[in-house]
Order: C-alpha cells, then sequence, then structure tokens
C-alpha cells in the first residue's frame, strides 16, 4: 500500500487543505483526498506542485508500505 505523508507535512508547518490548495494551485478537492488518504491516483503535476510547495522530495510525501501476506 502506498502511505500519504500529506496532513503530517501540513501538520508541521500548520497549514490548512485550503492553504495549500491556494500556494499549489491545485483543487481544495485534490488535496483533500491525499490528506484523508483517499486518492486512487496522483497525477505527477500535482506530486511536482506538492514537493516545490513542501520544499520536499517525492519519498517525503509518499511512502510504499509493503501488504502483510
Amino acid at each position: 500500500m502506498i502511505k500519504c505523508h500529506l496532513s503530517r507535512l501540513m501538520g508541521e508547518k500548520k497549514l490548512k487543505m485550503v492553504d495549500v490548495a491556494r500556494g499549489c494551485g491545485i483543487p481544495r478537492r485534490s488535496v483533500s483526498k491525499l490528506y484523508y488518504e483517499k486518492a486512487k491516483r496522483v497525477d505527477f503535476e500535482t506530486l511536482d506542485k506538492l514537493c516545490w510547495f513542501f520544499e520536499c522530495q517525492v519519498g517525503d510525501l509518499l511512502e510504499f508500505i509493503p501488504d502483510d501476506e
């Protein structure tokens, strides 16, 4: 499974979803889906904007966690 750390990054900077959406120029709904880990897919452009905004790498935003067998 893929774990999204957007909520942690936002919490560290005390940002609201609307702050991230405006700062990145992406829809608030996209931010919300990533925040609550409901997104089924993420566009590279969205990842690029989030990494730029948070000054981080993709690996800081997303993490692969193997499923238990």
